[in-house]
């Protein structure tokens, strides 16, 4: 077995916990990144609120890729109508 192949095979078990865990808590995952840009904002009086909300959003698009993995159509979340 190659090194890769010993990582791929020691951080399985990692991988499963992150993907279960950001299912279980997505909701207050986002609050969390949103409670965080609003203080970096804050703290920056707005000077980066662009940069700010871009990597917001895709810190979440990255979360809900994580979460819905195994959801029906692929790794995009389902829409909610």
């Amino acid at each position: 077995m190659g090194l890769l192949d010993n990582l791929k095979a020691k951080l399985a078990p990692a991988k499963e916990k992150v993907e279960g865990l950001a299912q279980q808590h997505e909701g207050k995952i986002g609050e969390g990144l949103d409670k965080v840009a609003k203080a970096v904002d804050s703290k920056t009086h707005g000077k980066y609120s662009d940069r700010i909300s871009s990597g917001t959003g895709k810190a979440k698009d990255a979360l809900g890729k994580i979460a819905h993995k195994d959801a029906p159509g692929g790794t995009t979340p389902p829409t909610t109508s």
